[in-house]
């Protein structure tokens, strides 16, 4: 039986997670769970469904028998905190950060699918050592599991697909409206990930995150557009061989993945049908009409706190497009801005936490201004 600690339990990846957990419960025992603002009904749903004994939650929660609050901006940092055989991070944005460093300065291994963690404060987070980590995003579940074919030393390239979102056909975007960007093809996400998806700036993100997992450098990281999405990602070796992993777009299969390493559960998520006929097509990424994933690489490459400036600017900017504040092709505009007018100050170390949330901050002053400007 293995504890676990889910963290945005309400969310898509938690809940689907919890989904996983009453399928198995053989396997698995949920000793905490935290959520954000938008549903404390439903955290104390399930932590009754589940009698689970404490929970997080950053609003106001009713009480329930049996079940300890932990009520605040902190409480997934506390919950994280739990001793556990694995926290699951599955919260949305560069908030997910401190429960993330919570969960590794106590042991608890994480399941990671905030990808923010890595993006805002990868040297933080890396200094726990990556054997802390699983990564739970299907392209980098499929990249850790391709890895186990051969040693990171023998890889030449890490190859991320993206489905493209729902424009990947589309050439003129200037009037794409918010239910548009939201009708992703082949996933179901949650507003800012779906945003994301659309923008391929999730994509960029991706390959940070890539960066630090896997320790390969910007150039050794690209990605492919592929609207199946069915092979998730794909690891190139120095001999031309190349290793995919394949299965139906279903993010049950690598958040069980992540939370039974190194074993795998029966029937986790549906396979491919091989009665079937299938066709998978890969095409290059169109830089001019997703610029988000070069802009990524070179705040990459560059370092310092420009990463957390790239997500936190476009963290503002999605929240402006779904207020109908910005045009959809605004959004990379001002990220880009803001990016650009911060290059020149990411010398600075990030030091601690303190540190990626005074850059963030100042990030998103600056997004607001040129947002201002636009609107």
């Amino acid at each position: 039986m293995r504890e676990i600690v889910i963290l945005g339990s309400t969310g898509s990846i938690g809940v689907q997670a919890l989904e996983i957990v009453a399928a198995y419960p053989d396997k698995f025992r949920v000793i905490g769970l935290s959520a954000g603002r938008k549903n404390p009904a439903l955290l104390m749903q399930q932590a009754k469904k589940f009698n689970v004994p404490i929970v997080g939650s950053m609003a106001a929660a009713p009480k329930t028998d049996g079940v300890k609050v932990i009520d605040g901006d902190n409480s997934s940092i506390e919950i994280a905190a739990l001793p556990c055989d694995i926290v699951l991070n599955g919260i949305t944005g560069s908030i997910g950060l401190g429960p993330t460093l919570s969960a590794l300065a106590v042991g608890n291994k994480v399941a990671l699918a905030n990808k923010e963690s890595l993006v805002a404060g990868g040297e933080l987070v890396m200094k726990y050592g990556s054997d802390k980590l699983i990564p739970v995003d299907s392209e980098h579940s499929a990249i850790y599991q391709a890895l186990l074919a051969g040693k990171v030393s023998d890889v030449k390239k890490l190859v991320l697909t993206a489905s493209g979102g729902p424009f990947r056909d589309r050439a003129d975007l200037s009037d794409v409206s918010v239910a548009d960007a939201l009708n992703h093809p082949t996933w179901s996400m949650g507003e800012v990930v779906t945003i994301n998806s659309a923008t391929l700036l999730n994509k960029g993100l991706e390959i940070i995150e890539a960066h630090y997992l896997f320790g390969l450098s910007y150039d050794a990281i690209e990605a492919v557009i592929h609207p199946q999405s069915v092979v998730h990602s794909l690891v190139e070796f120095i001999d031309g061989s190349t290793i995919a992993q394949a299965s139906p777009p279903n993010m049950k299969g690598p958040i069980a993945y992540a939370l039974s390493y190194p074993e795998r559960i029966n029937k986790a998520c549906e396979a491919i049908d091989w009665s079937k006929s299938h066709t998978w097509n890969f095409s290059p990424i169109d830089n001019k009409k997703y610029p988000a994933v070069e802009l990524a690489k070179n705040c990459g490459r560059s370092g310092g706190g420009l990463p957390a400036i790239y997500n936190a600017a476009n963290e503002v900017a999605v929240a402006a497009f779904l207020a109908s504040q910005i045009k959809f092709t605004a959004i990379i505009e001002v990220v880009e801005r803001v990016v650009n007018a911060f290059i020149s100050n990411t010398a600075t170390t990030i030091r601690d936490i303190s540190d990626v949330s005074g850059i963030e901050q100042s990030a998103r002053i600056k997004a607001g201004e040129f947002i201002k400007e636009i609107s």
